[in-house]
């Protein structure tokens, strides 16, 4: 146990190892130079906050120590998304250091100041530039001091590699290190500092191999299931068979008979603990509970009746024109609904939490993107302050939006404190798709309009529990209106019979699939290729290059659709990237299996921080997005799920990943966007229209399982 009251575990990030008083952080971090910036980013998630919480002062910090190593502390996480080694990258550059010279501190409420939480491919668009332009300063610092120990003018002065020197004298030199040593300088950045011009980069825009790459290929990687706290207790907590059932009868008395079994009952939370966690599992299947589960009506056949019917009042946007006056103009009107489905996060690593607690204080390891607001939530549990709470994340295996809120830290929390003893809670696979809160099933109504000249005339937009991400419309239509009901990815109360939430990209998978499908249907009714019908209603120069580079790299063939050679495409725009897919599909008209053979997706994401980077996240996206495309989805009956493991719940194999090829577009002179999502919004659309293309079927429910696919082949 240290003297502030934190112990470390078996796992230490990178970093100073206590408690950090923004005060006094030079007592515990020595020398150096600091420099304090915020994000500026004061966009927020449900159930994360009020904007006026966002600090005003400083949100990350930038350490040059005495060393000559640099730290960056962030609240930030790494979730396998990269950006533990894109952000080094930037910081790397702008200080003109190698890259091994930076350190990510990240995630950690003890030395990282507050920040809202990593979502929504936000990291690199809104910390990036942040962090560059600190780098910047921390350099014009390092450069001032340089001069006066040098006596040399500032503009006669150069850096390289952590080296300031005078160009015409290489031998009067000093290193950063040098230069930091006996310092306590304390700088906050105002932006006047130069940052590097885009042909000045020697680190930014180079494909990069992740910093953490060989520790996960290794087996080293430290997620919070692997943190062991001496005499630590694994727990298996009592869940109810159904949401929202009420426990009527509980006997515990077979479970307290076992050997080291310790049952805890407390308000709402009955667990029981062991130092074995296959002891603990045992010893909760001694326990005796019954339930009260209410009569439900809702299940996964009538859910989208059930949400036309609880939907609140829309809420437009984007009015143009007037639909009225759309329809007189159209010589064709299409009208058809779009559905989907639940979809869970099924992360590889479950919620997880490790919490120890004595004296006051508790320490907590904990798969998390949110390290704040879990600090927020258990201080508020245990009824201490919030600077007596220390959450820690390691490695994330995979957040997707389901891990921004994290009961299972309050409950290791809760049962730490009541067993004086440091304590695990790991949900099994059952645990995590009972409790996730899923992708919510939604609806999209299109009505829309083409002129005789196949112009787009009329675009009536309808989604339903979706939200409005996606939805934006960059087609030229002159009389437009998109109309939102239900905006909140959670819905209102009573509308879903069990939590939703954000899930990668929310709600744009479901507004692109319905828009780039009604797009396709317009396309081919008109007797139009697809990709030309697009280009023809696009005014957006950079949509318009996208569409063209993917339709390149894939040997697009201009034709109507159906050809019968099962090719699909679809465009969108998500964290101001630009995007465009093409698939290639083979379908089994007897089994109704769809084969997906070869993606090609190309992006505009502006500047690109790590181009290997970008590239493995498109594949990782394109993926993922064959789950939801074909056979994610979630069945029930009011609060009882009925699929609680990959037996039933069938994401993509590896058998199933198609030949991917990928273009990202020049574009150095826009600003950074985001890639941790992007890719993944085309891949219902694209897939269903490939499938159109190569039968004649369309589908207008996700996911397309074998069943829809041959009973859409029947009609």
């Amino acid at each position: 146990m240290k003297e502030d009251g934190f112990s470390e575990g078996t796992y230490v990030l990178p970093g100073p190892p206590l408690k950090i008083d923004r005060r006094e952080f030079f007592k515990v971090a020595g020398g150096g130079i600091l420099v304090l910036f915020t994000i500026g980013d004061t966009s927020t998630l449900p159930g994360q906050g009020p904007q006026s919480e966002y600090p005003t002062d400083f949100n990350a910090y930038l350490l040059i120590g005495e060393d000559g190593k640099v730290q960056c502390f962030t609240g930030k996480i790494e979730m396998g998304q990269g950006v533990i080694t894109s952000l080094a990258q930037e910081a790397a550059d702008e200080l003109d250091v190698s890259l091994d010279t930076i350190e990510m501190v990240m995630g950690d409420t003890a030395l990282c100041p507050w920040d809202r939480g990593t979502f929504g491919s936000r990291t690199t668009r809104f910390f990036g530039p942040a962090l560059r332009a600190a780098a910047a300063e921390a350099r014009a610092v390092l450069v001032e001091l340089a001069s006066e120990r040098l006596k040399t003018p500032k503009d006669r002065l150069a850096v390289e590699n952590g080296l300031v020197f005078e160009r015409d004298r290489k031998d009067n030199r000093v290193t950063y290190a040098q230069l930091a040593r006996g310092r306590k300088i304390t700088r906050k950045i105002e932006g006047t500092a130069a940052e590097k011009a885009v042909s000045e980069f020697k680190v930014i825009g180079i494909p990069t191999p992740r910093i953490d790459a060989l520790e996960k290929v290794a087996g080293k990687a430290k997620y919070a299931g692997d943190i062991r706290y001496p005499g630590m207790l694994y727990a298996r907590i009592l869940r109810p068979p159904a949401h929202r059932a009420q426990l009527k009868s509980l006997d515990t008395s077979a479970a307290e008979k076992m050997k080291g079994v310790l049952v805890v009952r407390e308000e709402d939370l009955t667990a029981v603990l062991h130092e074995d966690p296959g002891m603990a599992a045992q010893s909760l299947d001694a326990v005796k509970a019954d339930f009260d589960i209410p009569e439900e009506r809702v299940d996964d056949k009538n859910i989208f009746e059930h949400l036309l019917q609880s939907a609140p009042e829309g809420q437009g946007s984007e009015e143009r024109g007037s639909l009225a006056e759309g329809e007189k103009l159209s010589a064709r009107i299409f009208e058809e609904t779009y559905l989907n489905s639940y979809v869970a996060h099924a992360p590889v690593e479950t919620h997880t939490a490790a919490a120890s607690y004595r004296d006051g204080k508790i320490e907590l390891w904990v798969s998390t993107q949110s390290p704040f607001g879990d600090q927020r939530r258990v201080a508020e549990a245990l009824g201490i302050p919030e600077e007596n709470v220390r959450v820690r994340a390691p490695f994330v295996g995979g957040g997707f939006g389901g891990k921004t809120s994290n009961p299972q830290a309050v409950e290791a929390a809760r049962l730490s404190r009541l067993t004086g003893r440091p304590v695990q809670v790991a949900r099994t696979r059952e645990e995590e798709f009972f409790l996730d809160t899923f992708r919510p099933a939604a609806v999209v109504k299109i009505k829309s309009g083409i002129d005789r000249q196949g112009r787009m005339s009329l675009w009536d937009y309808k989604v339903y529990f979706a939200g409005s991400r996606g939805s934006d419309q960059f087609y030229d239509v002159p009389h437009n209106l998109i109309t939102t009901y239900g905006a909140s990815w959670g819905g209102l109360p009573g509308a879903h019979p069990f939590a939703t939430g954000a899930w990668r990209a929310p709600g744009a998978n479901t507004n692109v699939f319905a828009r780039e499908s009604h797009i396709d249907l317009m396309a081919s009714r008109a007797g139009i290729d697809p990709l030309e019908f697009r280009l023809a209603n696009l005014k957006d120069e950079r949509m318009i290059r996208v569409l063209e580079a993917v339709a390149e790299k894939s040997g697009w063939a201009r034709s109507p659709a159906p050809s019968g050679r099962g090719v699909g495409i679809s465009c969108g725009i998500d964290s101001g990237t630009y995007v465009a897919a093409v698939a290639e599909v083979e379908v089994d008209r007897q089994s109704g299996r769809i084969l997906v053979k070869r993606v090609v997706c190309a992006q505009d994401m502006g500047l690109v921080i790590n181009p290997l980077g970008a590239k493995v996240q498109m594949e990782g996206c394109i993926t993922m997005g064959l789950g939801y495309a074909l056979t994610e989805e979630i069945h029930f009956r009011g609060g009882q799920i009925s699929d609680l493991n990959f037996g039933t719940y069938e994401i993509p194999r590896f058998s199933w990943v198609p030949q991917i090829e990928t273009v990202l577009i020049d574009a150095k002179d826009f600003p950074v966007q985001g890639g941790g999502e992007p890719a993944i919004i085309n891949m219902g659309a694209v897939t269903a229209n490939a499938l159109h293309d190569a039968t004649g079927a369309r589908l207008w429910q996700l996911p397309m399982t074998p069943e829809r696919v041959r009973e859409a082949l029947k009609g």
